[in-house]
Formats: C-alpha cells, sequence, structure tokens
C-alpha cells in the first residue's frame, strides 16, 4: 500500500458522514462533556449545600421551637405561681380586713360607751352644781330671813359646843 493510495478521497458519503460524525461527537464529548462535568458537579455541589442549608435551618427552627415551648411551660408555670399567690395574697388581706374591722367595731363601741359614760357624768355634774346651788341659795334665803341677833347668838353657841367637844 503506498501512502497516496491510501489517502484520498472517500467518495462514499454514508462512510463519511459516520466518520465525521464520530469525530465530532469525539470533538463535543471531550469539550462539552468536562464542561457539562464541570456543570454538573457545581450543580450536585449547590443542591448538596443547599440540603446542608436546609437541615442547617430545620435544626435551628426546632432548636428555637423547643426554646419556645421550654418557655411556654415556664410562663404558664409563672401564671399558675401567680394566680395561686394572688388568691392567697388576696385572701390574706380579706383576713386582714375583717380582723381590722372587728377591731375598729371593738373600738368604735368602747368608744361610745365611755362617750355616754362622759357625758353621764357631765349631766350628773352639772345636775348636782345645779341643786347645789339651788339648796344653797334656798339656805341663803332661809338665813336671811332668820338672821338676827339671837339666831347670831344660837349659830355661835352650836360652834363654841362643837368646838369643846372637839377638844376633850
Amino acid at each position: 500500500m503506498n501512502l497516496t493510495e491510501s489517502f484520498g478521497i472517500n467518495t462514499n458519503i454514508f462512510d463519511t458522514n459516520i466518520i465525521n460524525l464520530a469525530v465530532v461527537i469525539a470533538i463535543v464529548i471531550s469539550f462539552v462533556g468536562d464542561a457539562l462535568k464541570s456543570l454538573l458537579k457545581n450543580r450536585e455541589q449547590l443542591i448538596v449545600s443547599n440540603i446542608q442549608e436546609a437541615v442547617k435551618r430545620e435544626e435551628e427552627a426546632i432548636e428555637k421551637l423547643n426554646n419556645a415551648q421550654k418557655k411556654l411551660i415556664s410562663s404558664q408555670q409563672k401564671v399558675t405561681e401567680i394566680k395561686q399567690q394572688s388568691l392567697v395574697t388576696a385572701e390574706t388581706e380579706k383576713e386582714k380586713y375583717k380582723k381590722q374591722t372587728v377591731e375598729d367595731i371593738e373600738r368604735l363601741k368602747k368608744l361610745k360607751q365611755d362617750t355616754i359614760l362622759f357625758q353621764q357624768q357631765n349631766a350628773i355634774k352639772q345636775l348636782s352644781k345645779q341643786v347645789i346651788t339651788l339648796a344653797l341659795k334656798q339656805v341663803y334665803k332661809k338665813i336671811e330671813n332668820r338672821y338676827d341677833g339671837l339666831f347670831q347668838n344660837s349659830v355661835n353657841n352650836f360652834y363654841i359646843a362643837l368646838f369643846r367637844n372637839y377638844q376633850k
């Protein structure tokens, strides 16, 4: 075989198209395949990264949910404690005010009794003063009416007799 004989133009279109097609496919696969592989690899990394990010966000969301549930439970417990404490405080205040009211009533009753007693004593004093004043007025009137020398001598003799009896 001669080099000139082997190299020549193949006029068979069918064989030429298959060879050309094989060469084009090989070139496309080698150039485009590497780019396609690189593109697919980048896409795969992006998808894996997105999945990892989604998993991370899911874990964060679950953690936030758990924290929120813990806070809710804690808040509910605090509400329950506050309710119980307010009931106890209300009952304590109620008892305190009842006791204070009873003490106030007792104090007012005693004050009423003291006031009544004081008013009675004042009335008795005033009445006594009036009785004594009227009695003295009547005595003075009688003394003035009966005041003469003979009466004066009898009063003096009476006091002298009392004085003598006192010395014995």
